[in-house]
């Protein structure tokens, strides 16, 4: 699904965001990428996700390289920012429908859709508040929720965990589970080992941009 060849991100002559990083993870894998913040690991996720361009090196999903990979008509992926992409001023509802009008639904599937998603998750109390009125763990969960409108083949989840309560992150962690099929590859960016266990079969250990063998004070 995901292969990584020598790849570099430099923001500046002396910086090094990612320095020759090596990484191949398989077609339903789940693969926690766990490190310190700065250690990388948002870096090589935004740029799977196309947000970034390598300075150097090849990124391949599903064998097309990352340049000439089209998200929209390629692979179906989802992506969870540690800061979600709302529209901000929109309903949740609004939000919704925005995303099925996109892909081409007609209105009485729309309405449908949406109904549907509101009593599977029981999210009737926030359909008519505005994104903006939401605190960061509901938007985390409406991001999740979100991305259930589809199947996955690749999910992509930044290092949100640090930024929710307990209760909140057993929510988010049920929603992954859920989202994850057996086709669906997974992969996660933690800081903590703990969460990646819980949620990956295989982590990937970062430190100072580069890829390591763990996270022991000796390497």
């Amino acid at each position: 699904m995901l292969q990584v060849k020598n790849l570099y991100l430099k923001y500046t002559r002396e910086y090094f965001a990612l320095y020759d990083i090596n990484l191949s993870i398989g077609e339903g894998e789940s693969v926690a990428f766990v490190g310190e913040d700065e250690s990388g690991k948002t870096s090589l996720l935004r740029i799977i996700s196309k947000l970034e361009k390598p300075t150097k090196g090849e990124v391949y999903v599903k064998e097309i390289p990352i340049e000439k990979l089209n998200y929209k008509t390629d692979i179906s992926a989802g992506y969870v920012p540690a800061t979600p992409v709302f529209l901000e001023k929109k309903t949740v509802y609004e939000n919704f429908k925005y995303i099925l009008k996109n892909r081409g639904l007609d209105e009485s599937s729309i309405e449908s859709k949406i109904n549907e998603i509101i009593i599977e998750y029981a999210i009737e109390k926030l359909k008519d508040t505005k994104i903006k009125e939401l605190s960061l763990e509901e938007k985390y969960v409406l991001s999740l929720i979100r991305l259930s409108m589809r199947e996955l083949d690749l999910l992509l989840v930044d290092n949100i965990f640090d930024h929710i309560s307990e209760a909140t992150r057993e929510v988010v962690f049920n929603l992954i589970k859920k989202l994850k099929t057996k086709k669906t590859t997974l992969v996660v960016a933690t800081t903590q080992s703990e969460i990646a266990q819980k949620l990956c079969k295989r982590s990937i250990y970062f430190k100072n941009g580069s890829v390591v063998p763990s996270l022991d004070k000796e390497d």
